[in-house]
């Protein structure tokens, strides 16, 4: 029987030998053609990697892979047996994951329901609002839903109004860790709206506040009454969440709220959020609902009265690598999982099976992850192994034209707009981790893929959970870090790439 030789025994026996070799990590030992860069660029080519990650001062670890993206062969690498905390990184993989599984014109649908006869424009039984696993669906598409509903003759509904989010498991939290106010980190359903945010506002109203909860969207923002919030007389902490099982109950410290000012909040309750507000909706179509109640399995004779599909999973994974929305990337990881192997009992199970499809498909063994969008700080991966699923599917499933273009910058963080090289990319970024992955292409058309992990994971592990939104030192960590990737890159572009 033949055995298989895998990448990482491979690499362990070869490209790490090449990293070992001083005429790599180090200046060119003939000079560089004087080509139109600056002088400042030639010397970042010149410096050593280890010198530019001492200047850093990171104080924790680095590691990094540059590969040719069309043959895979591995060019430089940094430490790359050291796994770390790809962060938003682990978004490209989800994305390359839901290509491979659903395929790039694959929609999501929600659905109205009913579950009797139709007579004369009266539902002789229950409506069900059906989420179809949507990571886009907002109040706009809720009030479109609505008018299908009338459009469909339904003026009156006999039955129960339900909701229905089985489609995937209900997970209360991406991260457990992270503070419960902070909107990055929802409910993950079937049944999704607005990103599982809601809008917070509040005003100074004499020597009270006035304070609205909405469903905010760009046509429509109507109130809800399943996330409440109390104005409380302390300092801190500025913000408390209690499940009262019915509703979100949240209270904010008076002392924070100064004379206004709006943010989103995450929501808990992801089914019953939607109900309400398609309730309203349908109200003012003049069809009374009653309050809705969430249900964990379909009728099996329930018809279909009115649909709406969100866009097609290409655009949907564009806007996810570019504003980097964890629901998004959690939803579109949990369906592929689904869709493969039956639906997983959390995002934890699907993230496992995720990261054997990843290590099995590009003979990789450094995939390791625990959620879907690099919110959870102790997944790991290894940089040559993204580089090797950057190679593979650059290509196959076209993930390239859907990461968005860096743009290089000088080491006061300004924008060089005559760099030649084009970068796409996905950025990674949590308190004192931060992580860049994709490809340079040049002007004459050579391609590289590379991966970049920094973290400093015993500071971040120090920090308070009340503290980890904006713990002091980590916007100069993370600039540095991001300053760091630039000169790598633009090391790079001069050595391997003119």
């Amino acid at each position: 029987m033949t055995k298989r030789i895998s990448r990482r025994a491979f690499l362990g026996g070869t490209a790490a030998l090449m990293v070992a070799t001083p005429a790599l990590a180090n200046a060119p030992t003939r000079s560089l053609r004087p080509v139109p860069r600056g002088e400042a660029r030639l010397a970042v080519a010149q410096t050593p990697p280890e010198e530019l990650i001492a200047r850093a001062k990171l104080n924790g670890q680095v590691s990094y892979c540059l590969s040719d993206a069309d043959t895979g062969k591995i060019i430089e690498q940094y430490a790359p047996n050291v796994g770390l905390p790809p962060a938003s990184v682990a978004k490209a993989i989800t994305a390359a994951y839901a290509l491979e599984v659903l395929g790039p014109e694959h929609r999501f649908r929600t659905r109205l329901l009913g579950s009797g006869p139709v007579q004369e424009g009266v539902l002789k039984g229950n409506l069900i609002l059906a989420g179809g696993a949507d990571p886009t669906l907002n109040t706009d598409g809720l009030y479109a839903l609505s008018e299908g509903l009338k459009a469909a003759g339904i003026h009156t509904v006999e039955g129960d109004f339900q909701v229905y989010g089985g489609a995937l498991p209900m997970v209360p939290v991406i991260d457990i860790s992270q503070p419960d106010h902070v909107g990055y980190n929802p409910a993950v359903s079937g049944l999704n709206l607005n990103f599982n945010r809601v809008h917070f506002e509040w005003r100074r109203e004499d020597s009270d506040y006035a304070v609205t909860m909405e469903a905010r969207s760009s046509q429509h923002r109507p109130g809800v009454h399943f996330a409440k919030m109390q104005v409380i007389e302390r300092s801190m902490p500025v913000y408390t969440y209690k499940d009262s099982g019915a509703a979100d109950e949240w209270t904010v410290a008076r002392g924070a709220l100064g004379k206004g000012g709006a943010r989103w909040l995450p929501v808990r309750k992801p089914e019953l959020y939607a109900g309400e507000v398609f309730q309203t909706f349908a109200r003012a179509q003049g069809i009374a609902l009653r309050a809705p109640k969430v249900i964990a399995e379909l009728p099996e004779a329930a018809a279909e009265l009115a649909g709406q599909d969100s866009g097609p999973l290409s655009d949907i994974l564009r806007d996810m690598l570019k504003f980097s929305t964890n629901l998004t990337a959690e939803v579109v990881g949990l369906a592929a999982t689904t869709a493969r192997s039956g639906k997983p009992v959390s995002v934890r199970a699907s993230a496992e099976t995720m990261s054997a499809w990843a290590n099995a498909a590009f003979e990789t063994d450094g995939i390791v992850l625990v959620d879907h969008s690099g919110l959870g700080d102790t997944s790991r991966v290894e940089s040559p192994d993204m580089v090797a699923l950057l190679v593979a599917v650059r290509e196959r499933l076209g993930l390239l034209p859907l990461l968005k273009e860096i743009p290089m910058r000088d080491a006061n963080r300004k924008v060089l707009k005559s760099h030649p090289a084009t970068v796409r990319a996905k950025t990674g970024t949590l308190n004192f981790v931060s992580g860049l992955a994709g490809y340079v292409d040049t002007t004459d058309g050579k391609a590289l893929a590379f991966a970049i992990f920094a973290a400093d994971t015993d500071r971040r592990d120090g920090l308070e959970k009340a503290e980890r939104e904006r713990p002091p030192g980590a916007a100069s960590w993370n600039a540095r870090a991001k300053i760091l990737q630039q000169q790598l890159i633009d090391r790079w572009y001069v050595l391997h790439a003119s």
